[in-house]
Order: structure tokens, then C-alpha cells, then sequence
């Protein structure tokens, strides 16, 4: 038998999977948040889910700690994607990467002017790659949570966040001022694996897949 690992995080990403697992034949044999086991068996003998953070899914399918997994694009772009197929868009766990300032801050005006901006992200590849190409100098610096208040306190002049429903930027007089990217969430596959389980690897993805796919890398 041939195992298929899967890596997954807990969060959206998780809970939206699950009917794309279970419209496949496949159904978690536990709740994540009622158990402590990071190996999860599934109703299919042959497939086994690891869970992992969000930002650690791109790196256990490349070294082959996973043959696939299920990651946002917004950490996919900062990961690279190197020794990674990407055949599906699973149009899941949608959202935007987007540039947000204070309400009372002039971003178009600082951005024509040429003025230096200081950006609060832990999306920092992404930012440093969306100011390079308008031409804006930035200073990065990475924050790993609570964005919103680096506006609010002074530490920056503007953020790089994912927003859903902007309701908690509004909440802290953020507004959305630029949009940089549309995300989803993106199945990503071991190249080696696909090639050492291609027929196992085949199935899975086609049922996941909204129509048949050439598995070409």
C-alpha cells in the first residue's frame, strides 16, 4: 500500500478542506482542536493527514515530509514555491493582500511624492516586492501579529496584511488603500512524490480538481 501524507493547518484552511476531503472519499478521523495528535489517520488507509503551521505546509512538501499539502498563496509567494507543483487553485479560504494606513495618513500623496515609507508586515517578501515595482522606498519591519496597532502607535506608516471583510481595520480607523494581491489556497505537490506515487497522487488530485488535469511538471 501506498501512503499519501497530507499536510494541513489548523484554521480556515483546515475547516474548508474538509468538504473538498470529504467530496473525495476522504474523512479526518479526528477533530484537530480536540486532540493533541499531530498525525491524524483518515477514513482511507492510505492517506494520513500531519498537522503543521500554516507557514511550515510549503516546506514539509518540499523536503518530502508531506507528498502534498494545502497552503494560502500569500505564504506560498513568501516560501518561493522552489521543488513545488502547484496544480490546483482550490478556490478556497479566499481573501487580499492589501496595504492599509491610518485613516488620516495621505498614501497617495506620500506615495507620489517619493516620500520613505516604514511598513509593518510579516509578509515581507511580498511587501518588499509590491514597493520595488511602483518604485517606492520602504523600510520592512516584520511583525508576526496584531498589525493594526503599528499605525496606531507610530512603529510605521503603513501595513501589508491579508484582509477578509476589512471590518477590523475599520475598527481601528485602518482604511484599505491599495490592493496587491487576490488569495487563495493552493495544493502543492512533492515533485519527487509525483513521480514515485503517480498513479496513488493521480487519483487524489483529480478528485480534488474541478475538471481532469495533466500532471506534467
Amino acid at each position: 500500500m501506498t501512503m499519501i501524507t497530507l499536510a494541513l493547518s489548523k484554521g480556515r484552511i483546515f475547516d474548508e478542506t474538509l468538504p473538498l476531503l470529504k467530496a473525495a472519499g476522504i474523512e479526518i478521523g479526528e477533530d484537530p482542536e480536540q486532540s493533541r495528535k499531530l498525525i491524524i489517520a483518515t477514513s482511507r488507509p492510505d492517506v494520513r493527514v500531519v498537522l503543521v503551521r500554516a507557514a511550515d505546509v510549503p516546506t514539509y512538501v518540499q523536503y518530502g515530509g508531506a507528498d502534498l499539502g494545502v497552503t494560502g498563496l500569500d505564504t506560498l509567494v513568501e516560501h518561493g514555491g522552489a521543488g513545488l507543483y502547484q496544480p490546483l487553485d482550490l478556490q478556497i479560504a479566499r481573501c487580499r493582500m492589501s496595504v492599509a494606513v491610518r485613516a488620516d495618513f495621505d498614501y497617495a500623496s506620500a506615495v507620489r511624492q517619493g516620500s520613505r515609507l516604514s511598513v509593518a508586515t510579516k509578509y515581507t517578501k511580498i511587501a518588499r516586492d509590491h514597493f520595488a515595482d511602483k518604485g517606492v522606498h520602504v523600510d520592512v519591519i516584520k511583525l508576526y501579529g496584531s498589525m493594526e496597532l503599528a499605525p496606531l502607535t507610530g512603529l510605521a506608516d503603513a501595513i501589508v496584511d491579508l484582509v477578509s471583510t476589512g471590518g477590523t481595520l475599520r475598527a481601528n480607523g485602518l482604511v484599505e488603500v491599495e490592493e496587491i494581491m487576490r488569495i487563495s489556497a493552493r495544493l502543492v505537490v512533492n515533485q519527487a512524490a509525483l513521480k514515485l506515487k503517480r498513479e496513488a497522487l493521480r487519483s487524489l488530485i483529480d478528485a480534488l480538481a474541478p475538471a481532469p488535469l495533466q500532471l506534467s511538471p
